[in-house]
């Protein structure tokens, strides 16, 4: 007897259309596609790494070909203002060909110092079936920093999207297959969370890399822990900036605004907590006030928007519910919420929102709001701002404004993170590790190092013969 399929329907956070519906894989579906990965992954792994490269460049050229239509799709599936998504395409672009560029260098064996009468070297053999488990925020620019990687190292990947976002999975499969890489190689299931996890457990899988909630990252280690897969996880952040007196306060403040609201907020790197120098703290705040009710909050699909919904009215709410909870406790909110008429309880649409006389003791400075919010605090000393950057279970990025760049790299030595920006923020470089610590997350994407995680070292000692 045939499955009964499970339909899921994305609807758009905009205005609560249905943008597409798609079945959800049953038990015989999930099956057939492990079964074929791991098949396809023994012929793919013999293909030269000149090949591999090709086939992910001609990926990208399919991709960015067809970039207009799939950053509309974007903006209708999760609701980022149809102005900003091209630069998502522009994204994938950018770290698949750094990740290509690095690829003969990062996969080449490695030539310990010679021996006379001895053969030595260690070489990077792929894991086998990767399984990404990819976000809807950035649903592209994330999933690339997995699957070409993967697939540069002769892995096979099975993609499941969030179901926000299945359209993007489709997309990446349209483009893999236009370039020309073989059958069952890369994989899309659209899957329930209780078939993901049972593909989480099943052997056949070598390498979970999942982007998401600390909460849905414990659920991936508890499915796994019955086996040795490995598990790269990118998880939250409450990412700090500090800004000192020596700063541009007008650079300072404009770079923060748009590391606050970009995507309206839903960025795991995106900036949650800010620290002023006491000497510049009043003009940095005039200024952060003045850019940030310049934003006009929209429709996705409407050119002039710059800052669109919520992903889901869920979100806006518990960022609604912080931003009360700091109030009652004393905060002050700088912007007037009637600037922004679509703002309004129980919908995706918020406006944006920068609090002051916060402290460590309100959870909008403590867990991850993930929402157009900021708070913004007062600090005496580079050693009071570093305290209260480390006082936080996360510790993805945190950037620094400085002058001076000799501070900015003492600060950044004692701040617990794994990016530290001068000058900037919210921004993936795909040559440097993309990595973090505590309840961010653990292992590497991006760089050099990303491949490591991707593969495994196998030693060859050999001896010439007597």
């Amino acid at each position: 007897m045939a499955e009964h399929p499970r339909i899921h329907r994305i609807l758009s956070p905009a205005d609560g259309t249905e943008v597409a519906a798609r079945a959800l894989a049953g038990p015989a579906e999930i099956e057939q596609a492990l079964e074929r990965a791991a098949a396809a992954q023994k012929a793919w792994r013999r293909v030269g790494l000149a090949e591999r490269m090709a086939i992910c460049e001609r990926f990208v050229a399919h991709f960015t070909a067809n970039g207009a239509a799939i950053a509309a799709e974007i903006s209708a599936q999760m609701g980022r203002p149809v102005s900003q998504t091209p630069g998502e395409i522009r994204g994938v672009a950018e770290r698949a060909r750094m990740m290509i560029s690095l690829a003969a260098e990062s996969l080449a064996p490695v030539r310990p110092a010679p021996v006379a009468g001895f053969e030595r070297f260690i070489t990077r053999e792929p894991l086998g079936v990767v399984f990404v488990i990819g976000a809807w925020n950035y649903p592209y620019l994330i999933t690339v920093n997995s699957v070409v990687p993967a697939l540069l190292a002769g892995n096979a990947v099975v993609l499941k999207q969030a179901s926000q976002t299945l359209l993007c999975a489709e997309r990446f499969a349209e483009s893999f297959a236009a370039a020309g890489l073989p059958e069952h190689v890369f994989q899309v299931l659209h899957l329930a969370n209780a078939d993901a996890e049972a593909v989480i457990r099943d052997p056949r899988v070598d390498f979970i890399a999942f982007t998401g909630s600390v909460a849905t990252g414990h659920r991936v280690v508890r499915a796994a822990a019955d086996r040795f897969a490995g598990i790269g996880l990118e998880l939250g952040g409450k990412d700090p900036a500090y800004v000192r007196r020596d700063a541009d306060i007008v650079h300072a403040a404009d770079n923060l605004v748009d590391g606050a609201f970009f995507n309206s907020g839903q960025s795991c790197c995106g900036i949650e907590r800010i620290y002023v120098d006491a000497a510049v703290y009043d003009d940095f705040i005039a200024r952060f006030v003045e850019t940030t009710n310049a934003y006009r909050l929209g429709h996705s699909l409407d050119p002039a928007t710059t800052l669109g919904p919520m992903v889901n009215a869920a979100g806006a709410d518990f960022v609604r519910g912080q931003i009360a909870e700091a109030l009652a406790a004393g905060a002050t909110a700088l912007i007037d919420e009637a600037r922004f008429p679509e703002s309004r309880p129980g919908t995706p649409y918020l406006a944006p929102q920068v609090l002051v006389n916060v402290d460590h003791r309100m959870d909008v400075m403590r867990s991850e709001s993930f929402g157009p919010v900021v708070g913004i605090m007062k600090v005496a000393s580079d050693a009071e701002a570093i305290g209260l950057m480390n006082d936080s279970p996360y510790g993805l990025t945190a950037s620094v404004w400085t002058r001076d760049v000799e501070a900015a790299t003492r600060i950044g030595g004692e701040i617990e993170t794994g990016t530290v920006f001068m000058n900037r923020c919210d921004y993936l470089d795909p040559a440097l590790a993309w990595v973090g610590v505590k309840d961010s997350g653990r292992g590497c994407t991006l760089s050099r190092i990303g491949f490591e995680h991707l593969t495994r070292p196998k030693s060859f000692h050999l001896k010439e013969a007597p």
